[in-house]
């Protein structure tokens, strides 16, 4: 992981995404933030509620997020109040979340804290924008079923969680992964020489879309544009088909720096960490990191 710590050193944002649930994301934001220089000027936020001890659906024990003196973070009222260790008050914001006023502390005694943060891309960026004086790095805490907080337009770069939460098959596993990885590594679109043979969709791309493109004769021979890879929500058969027939470039790109697993599902079953990081290395061409093990 070392060299993933070098990589984000020299980037201004970082969005961790979760696959699942229990897929080992807090882990990885907990890795990151312990293992980064204490010189290192960092704000940290998250896109729903992080850092609680307890799972509020499977129960199970959760790790909660530990953040060293200096560290900046936005967090929603209710939970600032909750938090564990000594801070001054940066900033509360117009900004509302379901828990209250959005606040930005910096840490003064190293503690816990629970991090409920921007609710919005727009939100985010925001605040990404009024806390760049306070940190060289931004790091966000998101999840798969809010991947638009991933997005290219909130983050320059990402790194991914997946696990046995996420599928408790070593096969299934490694192929959800490389799909989801192979959309975020679609290429940046070239400039165009002939706009006449580009198809711009800013849009969602599903199953219907592509089926549609398909269909029509007057595309052959086109590239298709899409804004970022948050907006594919085709199944991967059809889009391999799809790009059988036509390229796909997006405008806004994010760098995948590393893929984390955690080997071990909700309900106890454990996949062979050595081969899950080996498989899955292989077929997605990156690093990848059981962090429990390291």
């Amino acid at each position: 992981m070392t060299n993933l710590i070098e990589e984000l050193l020299h980037t201004r944002s970082c969005s961790v995404v979760g696959l699942e649930k229990n897929t080992g994301k807090t882990v990885c934001l907990n890795y990151i933030l312990s293992h980064l220089p204490a010189e290192a000027r960092v704000a940290v936020t998250s896109i729903g509620i992080d850092g609680e001890s307890k799972d509020q659906v499977t129960g199970t024990k959760k790790p909660e997020i530990w953040l060293r003196r200096g560290m900046v973070f936005a967090t929603s009222e209710k939970h600032y109040r909750m938090r564990k260790l000594v801070s001054e008050v940066l900033d509360v914001s117009n900004e509302r979340t379901a828990l209250g006023q959005l606040v930005t502390g910096r840490v003064l005694t190293e503690g816990k804290v629970m991090l409920s943060g921007p609710g919005s891309t727009a939100a985010v960026r925001r605040w990404m924008d009024e806390v760049r004086p306070y940190a060289d790095l931004i790091l966000v805490d998101g999840a798969l079923s809010r991947m638009s907080l991933a997005s290219p337009t909130v983050s320059e770069s990402m790194v991914l969680a997946t696990g046995a939460a996420y599928s408790a098959n070593i096969d299934t596993l490694v192929k959800k992964t490389a799909y989801v990885v192979e959309l975020i590594n679609l290429p940046l679109a070239p400039e165009a020489e002939d706009e006449a043979k580009r198809i711009y969709v800013d849009g969602a791309v599903t199953d219907r879309v592509l089926e549609k493109l398909m269909s029509d004769k007057e595309n052959q021979g086109k590239e298709l544009v899409i804004q970022d890879f948050t907006k594919v929500f085709a199944d991967a058969m059809v889009w391999h088909r799809f790009l059988n027939r036509m390229p796909v470039y997006v405008r806004r790109r994010s760098k995948l720096l590393a893929v984390t697993v955690n080997p071990t599902a909700p309900n106890g079953m454990v996949l062979d960490s050595e081969i899950l990081c080996q498989r899955l290395s292989e077929a997605i061409g990156l690093p990848v990191y059981d962090l429990m093990k390291e």
